[in-house]
Order: structure tokens, then C-alpha cells, then sequence
């Protein structure tokens, strides 16, 4: 009933359904698993976006395109995609990551997406999969974001300290939770100068800056 769900959700319905079911299989789980369906759905993925940002944005130049394209097909947003049609519920995962809650796990939820966008190419080939990448992306393909908005919180961040003559932003792990191979880290944001103090957590140090810096940002709207 899960896998019924979970074709009803992205619109196909597999003629091989041991395709889709090796497409949700971690390799923690017993038997075949999804890694060599997420290699190749991860180049149909890219080509496909690629195609649809070339499209939608006929005046932009290459740079540009190449991050959209990267916004679009980076960890972040193939987990959100995901977790928007509860693929977590449907994962085939060992006893080891069911205990550490890989099911909610962004490196998990977007490597089984491009796993299950490499079987909808084997099952029914390329235009087919075209439509349901484009479904799954919906207003994100729609409603792209401006060449401003591409730029990471990061570098924002550092862009517009430097515009108004201030220091860089200094970055620094105050916490590291959980096992080797499911930390989350804790990170901290600071400009020499000013009290305020932005933190960010994440399963990789450099999500976590990211996501400090982005909580700077906002702290420093009404103060520069």
C-alpha cells in the first residue's frame, strides 16, 4: 500500500515495480540496493534541469544557469522534494539507520529521489521522466530565483558586511552531537564589533554555517 501511495503521489505508475522497490532500498538494508540507480538518475536529473533552466531563462548567461541548475539539484533541495511527498515513509533501511532516523536525513531522502528518477528512466525512458521531474519540481522550475537570491547566505552575508565597511564574519563549532556517522554540528556566527550572536545546526559543518549566517542576515536587516 506504501509503494502504491508513494506512484499515486509522483504521478507514474512502474511496469517493473522491483525497479522502484530497489530505488528505496538503502544500502544498510539487506539484498540489492538504490546506489547504482542514484548514480544515473542523478545525470538524468541534472541534464533535465538543465534543460528546463536553459529554457525558462533564454537571456541568461552560463554562470547563471549554472547556479540554478545547482540551487535546483543540491541536497537541500532534493530532501525538501522528499520530504514534500513523504518519501521517508517508504525507505528500505537497516536496523542501524531506522535507530538514528535515517528516514529523515537529507543525504538519505535526495540520493532514493535521484535513485527513483533513475528508475523511471529505466522503466519508461527519458520523456516520461521528464514530465515527473517537472512535476515534482513544480513552482520551484516555475517561479526561478533571481541571480541575487542564487547566492548562498554565506556570501551574502560576507557581501554585504564588506559593502558597509564592516569585518567579516568569524565562524565557530560550539557543539558536535550524535555518532560518527549521524553528527549534527552546531555552529556560531560573529562579527568582531557588534553583540549579537547567530548560531546554526545541520548535519554537516558547512550546512550548519550556512544556515548561522542566514540567521544573521535577518538579525542585521534593521541594523544596516
Amino acid at each position: 500500500m506504501e509503494l502504491e501511495r508513494l506512484q499515486e503521489i509522483i504521478g507514474y505508475r512502474f511496469s517493473q515495480p522491483e525497479l522502484l522497490l530497489c530505488a528505496l532500498t538503502h544500502r544498510s538494508a539487506s539484498g540489492p540496493n538504490n546506489e547504482r540507480l542514484e548514480f544515473l538518475g542523478d545525470s538524468v536529473l541534472n541534464f533535465v534541469v538543465a534543460a528546463e533552466v536553459f529554457e525558462r531563462r533564454k537571456q541568461a548567461r552560463e554562470g547563471e544557469l549554472s547556479r540554478l541548475r545547482a540551487n535546483l539539484v543540491n541536497q537541500a533541495s532534493l530532501a525538501d522534494i522528499a520530504r514534500a511527498i513523504a518519501l521517508g515513509d517508504s525507505l528500505r533501511l537497516g536496523g542501524g539507520e531506522l535507530k538514528t532516523g535515517g528516514q529523515r536525513r537529507d543525504s538519505i531522502l535526495s540520493d532514493t529521489l535521484e535513485a527513483i528518477v533513475g528508475a523511471i528512466y529505466l522503466d519508461a525512458g527519458m520523456n516520461t521522466c521528464r514530465e515527473v521531474i517537472r512535476r515534482l519540481y513544480g513552482d520551484r522550475l516555475r517561479e526561478l530565483p533571481g541571480v541575487q537570491e542564487l547566492k548562498d547566505p554565506k556570501t551574502r552575508l560576507q557581501e554585504r558586511l564588506q559593502s558597509a565597511g564592516l569585518p567579516l564574519p568569524e565562524y565557530r563549532v560550539i557543539e558536535i552531537a550524535g555518532r560518527a556517522h549521524a553528527q549534527t554540528f552546531r555552529v556560531e556566527c560573529r562579527i568582531s564589533g557588534f553583540s549579537m550572536v547567530a548560531s546554526g545546526t545541520a548535519n554537516s559543518r558547512r550546512q550548519a554555517e550556512q544556515k548561522a549566517a542566514a540567521s544573521m542576515l535577518q538579525r542585521l536587516e534593521a541594523q544596516i
